[in-house]
């Protein structure tokens, strides 16, 4: 449709954030009652996502601007609602790594502004046309992308998917319905109350947004079983997390995988390359999917004691093999590797390092072990770098650059919903176009079919 004012949209009255029982409301007393309430929340979100289907370009990204705005003006709110998710993961003892995927900070906040902006400032997918023709008996036909209608997401831990998620599903039409866990609850009361007022001061339904995190568990499962009221669940977080939605859920899944993400350093790697990718790739941000976990190093590579010694400065405790043990330089410490570091996302300062024969020994390597998700080579062999392209299955394939760019927002995508290691309908970091489906378009003049 074309961009005409906001008011070619009606949308009908839906409550606030303050006043919709889905943001705020008790748990309810009995499952019969967390069913009926986790139903309604998707009923309500099918009428919002019709209305979400009909909404122009210019009014979805000024709803996103708005949200922006908002964030900041309500930047004190969000911190304080943060520091008590922080205060009771401390008390309960929550690992450094999830600690750390839990915090919000001014320029985090920053970050999902910018996010924000940048998903305004993309095309919208809706509309699109994918393919057409004329066909001979004068029907013409188009492909075009359409809103998904409803789409669920369930994570853990991590406040800013809410905002990422949300303002993804806006834009490409959606309603969403958001499931962000107890060790988020008051980060993301903050932030659902804040998305839902704004929609409704730029004239968007409110509904096109809400949480069932009042329902806690029981209201994650009853909304892993609304087929007919959620179009598509998205499950964001640990391998227990995720096998669990997918083994439980009636709902059509995108599969989001853990990163057990893999660099070879071939033999022909330069020094400095190599160091400064690995350092950026396990050392910048260790609590996320695109960390690297596993370091493979050619045997006729000299540059295991730099890469060693770079590490170890950095904190990085080393998990490795018999040769690179017998590789590593005086005053690096490491213990002894086992199966199940090859197996490990550590997701904090940890890395397992095997010393390999040969690209073929590094590819067997990962195809052993990798989940799927990104791999990474270092090297000055362009046979080499198109052989690892062409024989790595997983969602993304870099070479010479850090795994850390496995990421909506830096591979220009404006932000995700997840990286998906599956291989039917979306495959590596989700973003607008991954919201959407297809419609076929047919139009005639009277033609019928013989």
């Amino acid at each position: 449709m074309t961009d005409t004012a906001h008011e070619t949209v009606p949308v009908e009255h839906t409550p606030s954030a303050s006043e919709a029982p889905a943001a705020s409301a008790q748990p309810a007393s009995s499952p019969a009652d967390v069913e009926a309430a986790v139903n309604e929340i998707g009923d309500r979100a099918r009428r919002a996502a019709r209305h979400m289907a009909r909404a122009n370009r210019a009014w979805k990204d000024s709803a996103l601007r708005a949200i922006g705005a908002a964030l900041k003006a309500k930047e004190e709110d969000i911190l304080a609602a943060n520091e008590k998710d922080l205060e009771a993961g401390r008390a309960n003892g929550t690992s450094k790594a999830l600690l750390d995927r839990l915090a919000l900070t001014p320029q985090r906040i920053d970050g999902l502004v910018d996010a924000l902006e940048n998903l305004a400032g993309l095309p919208d997918p809706v509309g699109n046309v994918v393919r057409g023709q004329t066909l001979p008996n004068g029907l013409r036909l188009r492909q075009v992308n359409v809103p998904m209608g409803v789409v669920a997401a369930i994570y853990e831990a991590r406040p800013n998917v809410t905002v990422d998620i949300a303002g993804l599903a806006l834009k490409s039409g959606n309603a969403v319905i958001l499931r962000g866990g107890s060790a988020a609850a008051n980060t993301n009361t903050a932030l659902v109350a804040i998305l839902r007022d704004t929609l409704v001061e730029v004239g968007l339904p409110a509904d096109a947004v809400q949480s069932v995190d009042a329902y806690g568990r029981e209201g994650a499962n009853v909304l892993m079983k609304a087929r007919g009221r959620v179009d598509v669940l998205i499950p964001r977080g640990g391998r227990e997390l995720i096998q669990s939605v997918v083994l439980n859920s009636t709902v059509p899944v995108i599969e989001t995988g853990e990163g057990n993400v893999h660099i070879f350093v071939d033999e022909s790697a330069d020094e400095e390359m190599a160091v400064d990718i690995l350092l950026n790739a396990k050392t910048q941000r260790p609590s996320v999917c695109n960390t690297v976990e596993t370091l493979l190093v050619h045997r006729g590579s000299t540059v295991l004691p730099a890469l060693a010694r770079a590490l170890a400065a950095k904190g990085v405790r080393l998990h490795v093999d018999g040769r690179t043990m017998e590789g590593l330089p005086e005053g690096v410490d490491a213990t002894a590797a086992t199966d199940e570091d090859w197996a490990t996302e550590y997701m904090d300062l940890d890395l397992a390092v095997a010393t390999v024969d040969s690209l073929d020994d590094a590819i067997e390597h990962i195809r052993r072990w990798s989940t799927g998700h990104t791999e990474a080579i270092v090297t000055n062999d362009l046979r080499n770098a198109e052989r690892f392209v062409a024989e790595i299955d997983s969602a993304a394939v870099i070479v010479n650059a850090s795994t850390r760019f496995t990421d909506g927002g830096e591979l220009g995508l404006g932000a995700e919903v997840g990286i998906s290691t599956q291989k039917l309908h979306a495959r590596g970091p989700m973003g607008l176009t991954e919201l959407t489906t297809t419609k076929w378009i047919v139009q005639g003049e009277g033609q019928v079919r013989a």
